[in-house]
């Protein structure tokens, strides 16, 4: 494994390599206060050594209670999430959004807030009176059910007379995808064998959505540890150390989510299903690449050092710089998603950055702790031995690979440094071409659960029964005043087929309006009821001829907004669409450059250098480009996908920027302090060498943890799956191990510009 360190001048006395140098010289630092040589009374040393022998049992003890006391309580709240956790995409959009305030409303005119579920059944000739009078007894008998808030609508057959709909109010307040399935089992015992049951419209989708997610507790877990754990064997090839790295990232991710669960009880950040996932797997990937360091690190020292006290303490100090300023990177950009228009992706930024947090704090507290406690025995049976007296000095090279890729790899680099890094940057530059086809402007609601979908099938049956936005009308609350030539307007677009308002007399809840004004809805020679009016205002309802969720149904929102103005506001399904993609598009244009400063910025402090950051930006930049280019050409040639949400760029680049640098971060550092020592050349070849193993292998756990997301049927997150674990195995393999060093050894030492104290 590779040694990894930041970066610390060469006669540093509280350095990780100064501890090492003392210990391989064979005076191993005092344990007791004072300085060598000092005359304290021998019962005061006895004393000190009492108590540094109890301190190095106690601590390392006290810590992995701990961890194991917060284990336990943040454990059973893996089957608790769903109870602080929402997918309504309304909830996420911004309070100023028209659609936010439309819903917000809905309830003045429409009475309790229900979400509607549309019940479409269907037969395969013209349904007879008897089976409209049996469903018309289904109807009323759906209205005694518990989850159901409202009334029930009487069967509206098709003017085909193979169908009928009827709309179902659910309970707001209900489990969404208990009342959908309870709705769905009641149709499949009841209704006649002959006929044919969907539930669709928005609770459908919802309750999909939902049931989608269901297996992120379970299965996700399972298929990620999985996949971590096989690699850690290959890497390791102990039985015992894969074991101890597991649940120091599973502790973490307990601990993280019993924080997250918490602050959304409070309502201080909103979850979802998605931000659940993406926190599950950056947890188990972040801390298990943490973990390889300090391991990486431990068994170095233990080749340095006969005591596990002194082995672990070295260890420390020569990780904790890198993990943190790898750490903090991460974090400082996923904390750049506050500044979001869209709460989904605006907590996902705090949600992920507490992960970090105890992916840090496992990495360098509970690993430390179990690794002192099994000392050697945790690597189990290729144990490191402690290097004989003089095969380890200040120059030495003891650590260097002798064979193996990372042996022969840096002289490659090294002598062909310029055709290198030319081809690569070719080969990067021709992926990006596919940038072009990348389609990330939204995708239907009924596209986004993968395989079945009965709401989806549902949806289908409607569109060729009845007007396609049956059941998710566009809202338009306007004024009482300008009620019928708001009206007119929406009559005369080709894309509505029929409109009504709100009127609490009308049997149905709703009344039609045609150009000649409110019409009956009861029997013929009843009066017209009188509107519902709130604060002045009425809604009136558009039944739209195509689906509420395509893209002719945003056409049909954006042409009435701006023909509207002022005079009504407009929401619903197709509004909710609407503004979540001009708010994700708005987010992606303004939080990819503030994500770059940032970085920039850390890289700077840290490498104490203006080149170096520039170049280390521009090369992770340039393998975003390339993995969205190969990502549009799968997505759109190989899975035919409809498509792409516009957060999917953003969440890609958030996390492959972020953890892109995370590895960069761990080679120069190590680079730099080769350098001090050795001069710039020679020391990218040493750093590359020596940190090549450890961050292949992190890199490798890291695409397999995120390559788990793709085993739940969501779009969005199997596409966040492919983009991530492409792009940390291209950064990894090809950026961050040829072309980064091939730069390095083109700009030489001014690398390190302005800094002149490195040599060439």
């Amino acid at each position: 494994m590779s040694h990894l360190q930041p970066p610390n001048e060469p006669n540093d006395p509280n350095s990780g390599d100064g501890a090492a140098r003392r210990g391989r010289s064979g005076s191993p630092e005092p344990d007791t206060p004072g300085q060598p040589g000092t005359s304290a009374p021998p019962e005061h040393r006895a004393s000190a050594r009492r108590g540094a022998a109890w301190a190095r049992v106690v601590i390392p003890a006290l810590v992995i209670v701990a961890w194991l006391v917060g284990a336990a309580i943040g454990g059973p709240y893996f089957g608790k999430v769903s109870e602080v956790s929402s997918n309504d995409s309304t909830a996420y959009l911004p309070t100023s959004a028209e659609a936010t305030q439309v819903q917000n409303r809905l309830p003045e005119f429409l009475g309790d807030d229900a979400i509607p579920a549309v019940v479409v059944i269907t037969g395969e000739q013209k349904l007879t009176k008897e089976q409209l009078h049996t469903l018309a007894d289904l109807a009323t008998g759906l209205g005694d059910l518990p989850e159901v808030s409202g009334a029930v609508s009487p069967p509206i057959p098709s003017e085909d007379g193979r169908a009928v709909e009827i709309f179902v109010p659910l309970d707001a307040d209900a489990d969404v995808d208990a009342a959908v399935e309870a709705l769905r089992s009641e149709l499949a015992s009841t209704l006649p064998a002959d006929l044919t049951s969907y539930v669709t419209g928005p609770a459908g989708f919802l309750g999909d959505l939902v049931e989608a997610f269901g297996g992120i507790d379970t299965l996700l877990l399972l298929v990620a540890i999985a996949a971590v754990f096989v690699i850690l064997v290959i890497v390791y090839r102990s039985p015992l150390l894969p074991l101890i790295v597991l649940s120091t990232s599973l502790f973490a991710l307990c601990v993280a989510l019993l924080t997250v669960w918490w602050l959304a009880k409070a309502g201080v950040v909103l979850l979802s299903g998605q931000t659940q996932g993406i926190l599950f797997i950056l947890v188990i990937g972040a801390a298990t690449d943490y973990s390889l360091l300090y391991v990486s690190r431990y068994r170095e020292a233990l080749r340095d050092h006969h005591g596990r006290w002194e082995a672990t303490r070295e260890a420390w100090r020569g990780s904790v710089g890198a993990i943190t300023a790898s750490g903090s990177t991460v974090i400082a950009g996923l904390l750049c998603l506050l500044l979001s228009e869209l709460a989904s992706n605006r907590d996902l930024g705090p949600i992920a950055a507490i992960g970090i947090v105890f992916a840090m704090l496992a990495a360098l507290t509970f690993l430390p702790a179990l690794l002192m406690a099994c000392g050697r025995t945790a690597f189990w049976p290729r144990r490191p031995h402690v290097l004989a007296a003089g095969a380890a000095g200040e120059q030495s090279d003891a650590h260097l690979p002798t064979k193996g890729v990372w042996a022969r790899l840096p002289a490659f680099v090294q002598r062909r440094h310029r055709p290198v890094w030319i081809t690569v940057v070719v080969l990067l530059l021709g992926a990006c071409v596919g940038l072009g086809q990348l389609k990330a402007e939204g995708v239907p609601q009924s596209d986004l659960v993968l395989g079945a979908s009965e709401a989806r099938a549902g949806q289908e049956a409607l569109a060729e029964h009845f007007p396609g936005g049956s059941g998710s009308p566009v809202y338009v609350i306007t004024s009482a005043d300008d009620l019928q030539e708001v009206a007119g307007v929406l009559l005369t677009d080709d894309d509505i087929g029929a409109v009504s308002v709100a009127a609490a007399e009308s049997p149905s809840g709703s009344a039609p309006v045609t150009t000649d004004g409110v019409q009956p809805a009861g029997p013929p020679g009843s009066p017209a009821p009188d509107p519902t009016v709130s604060h002045g205002d009425v809604l009136l309802q558009a039944t739209l001829t195509v689906a509420a969720d395509s893209a002719a149904a945003g056409d049909v929102v954006r042409d009435l907004r701006a023909e509207l103005g002022d005079r009504a506001q407009i929401g619903g399904v197709s509004a909710t669409d609407v503004d979540s993609n001009d708010a994700s598009i708005r987010d992606r244009t303004l939080i990819i450059p503030i994500v770059l400063v940032v970085i920039l910025g850390i890289l700077m402090l840290l490498l104490r250098s203006v080149v170096a950051p520039l170049m280390l930006i521009g090369t992770v930049v340039l393998s975003f480009g390339a993995t969205l280019g190969i990502a549009a050409l799968v997505f759109n040639h190989v899975f035919h996908m409809p498509g792409a949400d516009p957060a999917v760029p953003l969440f890609g680049f958030v996390f492959l920027v972020a953890l892109g640098i995370d590895y960069n971060i761990f080679l120069m550092t190590r680079v730099r302090e080769e350098s001090v020592r050795h001069g710039t050349h020679a020391g990218i070849g040493r750093g590359l060498a020596i940190t090549g193993g450890v961050i292949t292998s992190a890199g490798l756990v890291l695409a397999a943890t995120f390559a788990a997301l793709s085993v739940i049927p969501i779009l969005f997150l199997v596409q966040i799956a492919f983009i991530v674990a492409f792009g940390v195995l291209l950064d990894t393999l090809l950026v961050r191990s040829i072309l980064v060093p091939a730069l390095g050894h083109q700009f030489g030492r001014h690398l390190w510009w302005p800094s002149k104290k490195i040599t060439d």
